[in-house]
Protein backbone atom coordinates (compact mmCIF):
# COMPACT_ATOMS: atom_id res chain seq x y z
CA UNK A 1 0.00 0.00 0.00
CA UNK A 2 1.21 3.51 -0.97
CA UNK A 3 1.14 5.96 1.75
CA UNK A 4 0.33 9.73 0.69
CA UNK A 5 2.86 12.21 2.45
CA UNK A 6 1.67 14.23 5.09
CA UNK A 7 1.76 18.33 5.12
CA UNK A 8 3.77 20.84 6.79
CA UNK A 9 2.38 23.22 8.22
CA UNK A 10 3.85 26.33 9.07
CA UNK A 11 1.88 28.53 11.42
CA UNK A 12 2.14 31.96 12.40
CA UNK A 13 1.79 33.27 15.89
CA UNK A 14 1.52 36.43 17.40
CA UNK A 15 4.11 38.70 18.31
CA UNK A 16 2.87 40.44 20.99
CA UNK A 17 -1.03 40.71 21.52
CA UNK A 18 -2.72 36.50 22.07
CA UNK A 19 -5.92 38.22 20.38
CA UNK A 20 -4.25 38.32 16.67
CA UNK A 21 -3.95 34.90 16.61
CA UNK A 22 -5.91 33.79 13.56
CA UNK A 23 -8.84 31.81 13.80
CA UNK A 24 -7.31 28.42 12.22
CA UNK A 25 -4.23 28.52 14.73
CA UNK A 26 -6.37 26.56 17.34
CA UNK A 27 -7.67 24.36 15.11
CA UNK A 28 -4.39 23.18 14.00
CA UNK A 29 -2.85 23.34 16.96
CA UNK A 30 -5.56 20.60 18.17
CA UNK A 31 -5.69 18.64 15.39
CA UNK A 32 -1.85 18.21 14.26
CA UNK A 33 -0.02 14.69 14.71
CA UNK A 34 3.31 16.51 15.73
CA UNK A 35 3.77 20.11 16.85
CA UNK A 36 7.96 20.93 16.48
CA UNK A 37 7.80 24.02 18.44
CA UNK A 38 10.64 26.62 18.91
CA UNK A 39 9.92 26.47 22.52
CA UNK A 40 7.81 23.98 23.88
CA UNK A 41 7.06 26.52 27.28
CA UNK A 42 5.64 28.87 25.03
CA UNK A 43 3.83 27.16 23.21
CA UNK A 44 2.37 25.63 26.22
CA UNK A 45 1.35 28.96 27.87
CA UNK A 46 0.13 29.73 23.73
CA UNK A 47 -2.23 26.94 23.59
CA UNK A 48 -3.52 27.76 27.17
CA UNK A 49 -4.37 31.08 26.20
CA UNK A 50 -6.50 29.94 23.65
CA UNK A 51 -7.89 26.59 25.37
CA UNK A 52 -6.51 24.35 23.36
CA UNK A 53 -5.01 20.75 24.17
CA UNK A 54 -3.01 19.01 21.86
CA UNK A 55 -3.94 16.01 20.53
CA UNK A 56 -0.61 15.23 18.79
CA UNK A 57 2.92 14.28 19.87
CA UNK A 58 4.77 17.67 21.00
CA UNK A 59 8.99 17.95 20.20
CA UNK A 60 11.15 20.99 20.48
CA UNK A 61 12.48 22.56 17.30
CA UNK A 62 14.96 25.53 17.89
CA UNK A 63 18.67 26.48 16.74
CA UNK A 64 20.49 23.81 18.56
CA UNK A 65 18.43 20.90 17.39
CA UNK A 66 17.33 21.97 14.13
CA UNK A 67 19.66 19.60 11.89
CA UNK A 68 19.43 16.78 14.47
CA UNK A 69 15.60 16.58 14.36
CA UNK A 70 14.89 17.42 10.59
CA UNK A 71 15.51 14.31 9.56
CA UNK A 72 13.13 12.54 12.19
CA UNK A 73 10.64 15.06 11.34
CA UNK A 74 10.69 14.60 7.56
CA UNK A 75 10.24 10.93 8.42
CA UNK A 76 6.51 11.75 9.97
CA UNK A 77 5.81 13.76 6.95
CA UNK A 78 6.48 10.83 4.30
CA UNK A 79 4.71 8.47 6.51
CA UNK A 80 1.54 10.70 6.26
CA UNK A 81 1.95 13.11 9.61
CA UNK A 82 0.17 16.47 9.56
CA UNK A 83 3.40 18.45 11.22
CA UNK A 84 2.57 21.98 12.48
CA UNK A 85 5.96 24.19 13.03
CA UNK A 86 5.43 26.94 15.57
CA UNK A 87 8.38 29.41 16.75
CA UNK A 88 8.26 31.95 19.73
CA UNK A 89 6.60 35.18 17.85
CA UNK A 90 5.60 35.38 13.86
CA UNK A 91 6.41 33.26 10.93
CA UNK A 92 8.46 30.34 11.34
CA UNK A 93 11.65 30.57 9.01
CA UNK A 94 11.81 34.12 9.02
CA UNK A 95 15.25 34.46 11.08
CA UNK A 96 13.44 31.96 13.18
CA UNK A 97 13.49 28.07 12.95
CA UNK A 98 11.78 26.85 9.58
CA UNK A 99 14.27 26.65 6.87
CA UNK A 100 16.29 23.73 6.89
CA UNK A 101 13.01 21.90 7.52
CA UNK A 102 10.99 23.21 4.56
CA UNK A 103 14.12 22.78 2.04
CA UNK A 104 13.43 19.04 3.68
CA UNK A 105 9.90 18.46 3.20
CA UNK A 106 9.97 19.69 -0.50
CA UNK A 107 12.74 17.50 -1.75
CA UNK A 108 10.43 14.89 -0.38
CA UNK A 109 7.68 16.22 -2.37
CA UNK A 110 5.70 17.00 1.13
CA UNK A 111 3.04 19.38 0.53
CA UNK A 112 3.87 22.78 2.74
CA UNK A 113 1.15 25.34 3.54
CA UNK A 114 0.62 28.11 6.16
CA UNK A 115 -1.08 29.26 9.02
CA UNK A 116 -0.95 33.30 7.83
CA UNK A 117 -0.09 35.34 10.86
CA UNK A 118 1.25 38.51 12.28
CA UNK A 119 4.74 39.92 10.89
CA UNK A 120 7.20 42.28 12.68
CA UNK A 121 8.18 42.72 9.57
CA UNK A 122 5.27 43.85 7.81
CA UNK A 123 3.75 45.50 11.13
CA UNK A 124 7.20 47.83 11.41
CA UNK A 125 7.35 48.46 7.43
CA UNK A 126 3.73 49.50 8.42
CA UNK A 127 3.98 51.95 11.01
CA UNK A 128 7.65 52.96 9.57
CA UNK A 129 5.95 56.19 7.42
CA UNK A 130 8.82 55.46 5.12
CA UNK A 131 8.05 53.98 1.43
CA UNK A 132 7.14 50.33 1.56
CA UNK A 133 6.35 50.14 -2.42
CA UNK A 134 10.05 48.09 -2.64
CA UNK A 135 12.03 46.80 0.98
CA UNK A 136 14.28 44.03 1.22
CA UNK A 137 14.92 42.18 4.83
CA UNK A 138 18.25 41.79 6.36
CA UNK A 139 17.40 40.02 9.32
CA UNK A 140 19.92 40.44 12.41
CA UNK A 141 23.42 41.90 12.02
CA UNK A 142 26.46 40.35 13.29
CA UNK A 143 27.19 41.38 16.81
CA UNK A 144 30.68 42.31 16.21
CA UNK A 145 31.37 45.53 15.17
CA UNK A 146 33.74 44.98 12.61
CA UNK A 147 31.57 42.17 10.50
CA UNK A 148 28.35 44.56 11.12
CA UNK A 149 29.58 47.92 9.37
CA UNK A 150 31.32 45.23 6.64
CA UNK A 151 27.59 43.70 5.84
CA UNK A 152 25.67 47.50 6.35
CA UNK A 153 28.35 48.82 3.62
CA UNK A 154 27.28 46.22 1.41
CA UNK A 155 23.75 47.64 1.25
CA UNK A 156 24.65 51.47 1.74
CA UNK A 157 23.61 52.26 -1.67
CA UNK A 158 20.46 50.18 -1.38
CA UNK A 159 17.59 52.12 -3.13
CA UNK A 160 14.98 49.77 -1.50
CA UNK A 161 13.51 50.23 1.85
CA UNK A 162 15.85 47.84 4.82
CA UNK A 163 14.49 46.12 8.07
CA UNK A 164 16.18 44.79 10.72
CA UNK A 165 15.63 42.80 14.01
CA UNK A 166 18.07 43.58 16.75
CA UNK A 167 18.60 43.12 20.26
CA UNK A 168 17.32 45.95 22.69
CA UNK A 169 21.41 46.07 24.29
CA UNK A 170 23.09 46.63 20.75
CA UNK A 171 20.36 48.70 19.64
CA UNK A 172 22.80 52.11 20.43
CA UNK A 173 25.65 50.06 18.20
CA UNK A 174 24.09 49.32 15.56
CA UNK A 175 21.91 52.75 14.76
CA UNK A 176 25.69 54.62 15.47
CA UNK A 177 27.35 52.08 13.10
CA UNK A 178 24.16 52.76 10.30
CA UNK A 179 24.42 56.59 10.85
CA UNK A 180 28.42 56.18 10.33
CA UNK A 181 27.51 54.40 7.17
CA UNK A 182 24.54 55.24 5.54
CA UNK A 183 24.88 58.77 6.88
CA UNK A 184 23.07 60.29 10.21
CA UNK A 185 20.19 61.94 8.56
CA UNK A 186 19.27 58.58 6.57
CA UNK A 187 15.69 58.30 7.88
CA UNK A 188 14.72 55.43 10.09
CA UNK A 189 12.54 53.91 12.58
CA UNK A 190 12.50 51.98 15.69
CA UNK A 191 9.67 49.94 15.97
CA UNK A 192 9.75 48.39 19.49
CA UNK A 193 7.39 46.10 21.70
CA UNK A 194 4.70 45.69 18.78
CA UNK A 195 1.17 45.18 19.48
CA UNK A 196 2.05 45.02 23.32
CA UNK A 197 1.24 47.62 25.66
CA UNK A 198 4.24 49.63 25.68
CA UNK A 199 4.28 49.43 21.84
CA UNK A 200 6.69 52.69 20.26
CA UNK A 201 7.69 53.69 17.35
CA UNK A 202 10.60 56.65 17.21
CA UNK A 203 11.02 57.88 13.94
CA UNK A 204 13.75 60.26 12.60
CA UNK A 205 17.45 60.70 11.03
CA UNK A 206 19.56 57.82 12.20
CA UNK A 207 22.03 59.87 13.81
CA UNK A 208 19.04 61.44 15.89
CA UNK A 209 17.87 58.18 16.97
CA UNK A 210 21.43 56.57 17.81
CA UNK A 211 21.53 58.92 20.66
CA UNK A 212 18.36 58.29 21.55
CA UNK A 213 19.27 54.55 21.90
CA UNK A 214 22.79 55.24 23.81
CA UNK A 215 20.56 55.93 27.16
CA UNK A 216 19.26 52.22 26.82
CA UNK A 217 16.33 50.50 25.33
CA UNK A 218 13.84 47.76 26.31
CA UNK A 219 12.05 45.29 24.56
CA UNK A 220 11.71 43.53 21.03
CA UNK A 221 12.84 46.00 18.17
CA UNK A 222 12.60 46.05 14.70
CA UNK A 223 14.56 49.10 12.58
CA UNK A 224 13.15 50.34 9.44
CA UNK A 225 15.63 52.29 7.25
CA UNK A 226 15.17 54.33 4.35
CA UNK A 227 16.34 53.45 1.13
CA UNK A 228 19.42 55.39 -0.50
CA UNK A 229 17.72 57.08 -3.39
CA UNK A 230 18.76 59.02 -6.22
CA UNK A 231 19.53 62.53 -5.73
CA UNK A 232 20.38 65.41 -7.95
CA UNK A 233 23.96 65.61 -8.54
CA UNK A 234 23.88 69.67 -7.54
CA UNK A 235 22.41 67.94 -4.02
CA UNK A 236 25.73 65.85 -3.26
CA UNK A 237 28.01 67.73 -1.53
CA UNK A 238 31.80 66.78 -1.24
CA UNK A 239 31.49 65.61 2.27
CA UNK A 240 28.66 62.64 0.92
CA UNK A 241 30.94 62.21 -2.58
CA UNK A 242 33.83 61.25 -0.31
CA UNK A 243 31.88 59.23 2.26
CA UNK A 244 30.36 57.19 -1.21
CA UNK A 245 33.92 56.50 -2.33
CA UNK A 246 35.10 55.72 1.65
CA UNK A 247 32.47 53.16 1.81
CA UNK A 248 33.05 51.55 -1.52
CA UNK A 249 36.86 51.47 -0.51
CA UNK A 250 36.09 49.40 3.02
CA UNK A 251 33.77 47.07 1.10
CA UNK A 252 37.47 46.55 -1.27
CA UNK A 253 37.32 48.06 -4.06
CA UNK A 254 39.82 50.25 -5.15
CA UNK A 255 39.99 53.63 -5.03
CA UNK A 256 40.20 54.72 -8.76
CA UNK A 257 36.77 51.85 -9.57
CA UNK A 258 35.46 53.54 -6.17
CA UNK A 259 35.58 57.55 -7.76
CA UNK A 260 34.54 56.12 -11.08
CA UNK A 261 31.69 54.19 -9.33
CA UNK A 262 30.43 57.26 -7.50
CA UNK A 263 30.64 59.53 -10.48
CA UNK A 264 28.72 57.65 -12.47
CA UNK A 265 25.79 57.29 -9.72
CA UNK A 266 25.86 60.94 -9.21
CA UNK A 267 26.23 61.81 -13.14
CA UNK A 268 29.41 63.88 -12.44
CA UNK A 269 32.53 64.17 -13.92
CA UNK A 270 35.20 62.01 -12.32
CA UNK A 271 38.27 64.53 -12.04
CA UNK A 272 35.05 66.52 -9.72
CA UNK A 273 34.88 63.20 -7.52
CA UNK A 274 39.07 62.55 -7.65
CA UNK A 275 39.10 66.22 -6.52
CA UNK A 276 36.55 66.17 -4.05
CA UNK A 277 38.84 63.00 -2.08
CA UNK A 278 42.02 64.72 -2.51
CA UNK A 279 40.77 67.95 -0.88
CA UNK A 280 39.45 65.43 2.19
CA UNK A 281 42.91 63.30 2.51
CA UNK A 282 44.59 66.89 2.78
CA UNK A 283 42.49 68.22 5.22
CA UNK A 284 42.89 65.71 7.42
CA UNK A 285 46.93 65.18 6.86
CA UNK A 286 47.51 68.97 7.51
CA UNK A 287 43.86 68.40 10.98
Amino acid sequence: MTVTPGTLVLAGTPIGDIEDAPPRLAQELATADVIAAEDTRRLRRLTQALGVQPAGRVVSYFEGNESARTPELVEALVGGARVLLVTDAGMPSVSDPGYRLVAAAVEKDVRVTAVPGPSAVLTALALSGLPVDRFCFEGFLPRKAGERLSRLREVAEERRTLVYFEAPHRLGATLAAMAEVFGSQRGAAVCRELTKTYEEVRRGPLGELAQWAAEGVRGEITVVVEGAGERAAEELGADELVRRVRVREEAGERRKEAIAAVAAEAGLPKREVFDAVVAAKNADVSG
